[in-house]
């Protein structure tokens, strides 16, 4: 990807009113704007990295705004480029005029509005980070839990990274002694043998899998699992949800149809964002008392058809009905389902958890708040989640195909290494591709369009 040196700027702080407010510059010579932005110090300069409070200023020389001025020498900054940080108030409108004052004193030098993340994506291409790393600054801002932010932490602080390269380059050593046996075949040496080559490639095997497993659970942390309840009508639904985030963020009465749409409340089960979705209780159109009800069914199953986990709410004191039977045949076949048996307070069950070959029965009491630690832990069982004491990192589902992507080229190379010393030319093959996918994760090998893709889920400013 060519590197576009055009000069950018950008608020950096996310709208709306705040304490401080940024404007961002990056670019090549950015003293023009300096100069005519900032009331500079007798000095006619500002030093690099030293905060000077002065006024930033309108063409007439009228005030815009009092506050600090940062700027960063290339390349010790965040883009490798010259970087100017104007920090004022952060009203909406005093920012707005702030932007707008830049963009005119930087006309000669072609200063223009930054796409989003641009600022991290140039940072990319002059090498302040590699992929891995810039994709951690967006998860590090989107963060929804602390172990997330903890995670995309790690990430940017370049363990993921580090953890990729020394595994490529034990992919690269043993190419490096596959090849050199190709390049000299006159010399009768059972290479499998000698190098030790099958087992370097059971160790680079063991090493990913330890990766990919770090990796999966750091991407649970990232996207979480999304939660569908569903029922019939008065089985609890709405009073479960409530119970699992601690206050009323569902309206809760007798009366049958009363949740009409969607209910979303994330919470946090062990650091992992769980997105619980209260759906409209499921029954008959014709018995749904309004369009707005039969249109909140119809929404009820498209969330079902796009959950992880699906919540079936039963009525423990009624027992099931055919009308429950119904709904069950419905459930797609490929989404795991928890059958939940409410009201054990009223029908003398025990709080308890029952395994089935279709699904997991859970009894509980919403409304006592009995048997709820039986469901979370349930939800950790279905996520995968494990606690392994080791750092995770909070990779992207991209990350996790060039994970499997490399594991099975590497399986491909062990079977070729069982056969025999004819297939080394495979094998090597089989080695590269693995680099290559390896390599996909911190940007060593990436198509512009990826990256394409990538920078532009950034906000603006970043």
């Amino acid at each position: 990807m060519n590197i576009d040196s055009t000069p950018i700027v950008a608020i950096a702080t996310a709208p709306g009113r705040g304490g401080i407010g940024v404007v961002r510059l990056s670019g090549k010579d950015l003293a023009p704007v300096m100069a005519a932005v900032c009331r500079l110090p007798a000095s006619g300069n500002l030093q690099p990295r030293h905060a000077t409070y002065l006024d930033f200023v309108q063409a007439d020389g009228t005030v815009i705004d009092q506050g600090l001025a940062i700027y960063f020498k290339a390349p010790h900054s965040y883009t490798g480029e010259e970087v100017l940080e104007l920090q004022g108030h952060g009203g909406p409108v005093v920012l707005q005029m702030l932007l707008a004052r830049c963009l005119e004193a930087g006309q000669s030098i072609g200063l223009r509005l930054a796409q989003p993340g641009e600022f991290t994506q140039r940072a990319f291409l002059n090498d302040k980070l590699d992929l891995a790393q810039a994709e951690a600054v967006a998860d590090l801002i989107e963060a929804s839990t602390e172990a997330a932010a903890k995670s995309a932490s790690q990430s940017l602080s370049g363990a993921f990274s580090k953890v990729i390269r020394e595994l490529v380059d034990k992919v690269i050593h043993l190419r490096m002694l596959v090849e050199a046996t190709l390049d000299f075949p006159e010399e009768e040496i059972d290479f499998l043998e000698k190098s030790d080559a099958r087992g370097q490639l059971s160790r680079i095997r063991e090493s990913l899998e330890r990766v990919f497993a770090q990796a999966a659970q750091g991407a649970l942390l990232r996207e979480g699992l999304n939660v569908v309840l569903a029922g019939q009508p008065n089985v609890g639904k709405s009073s479960l949800l409530n119970a699992l985030a601690g206050s009323d963020v569902a309206i809760v009465t007798a009366i049958a149809g009363t949740t009409r749409d969607r209910v979303t409340e994330t919470i946090q089960i062990e650091g992992i964002p769980i997105n619980i979705i209260d759906t409209a209780g499921i029954r008959d159109a014709i018995e749904a008392s309004d369009e707005v009800e039969r249109i909140g069914i119809e929404r009820t199953w498209s969330a079902v058809r796009e959950a992880d986990v699906i919540l079936h709410m039963l009525d423990a004191s009624r027992g099931p009905t055919r009308a429950d039977e119904d709904i069950v045949g419905r459930f797609p076949e490929t989404v795991p389902v928890i059958r939940l048996w409410n009201k054990i307070d009223l029908s003398g069950h025990q709080p308890g958890v029952e395994r089935s070959t279709d699904a997991t029965h859970i009894y509980l009491s919403a409304t006592d708040h009995v048997g709820l630690e039986l469901l979370r832990s349930e939800l950790l069982r279905i996520a995968g989640w494990q606690q392994t004491g080791e750092s995770l990192y909070l990779a992207r589902e991209r990350h996790l195909a060039a994970l499997k992507s490399a594991r099975n080229h590497l399986e491909m190379a062990a079977e070729l290494a069982a056969q025999s010393d004819q297939a080394l030319d495979l094998f090597a093959e089989e080695l590269r591709l693995a680099q290559e996918r390896l390599n996909s994760i911190t940007g060593e090998f990436t198509s512009d369009d990826l990256l394409g893709v990538i920078f532009s889920r950034f906000c603006i400013g970043k």
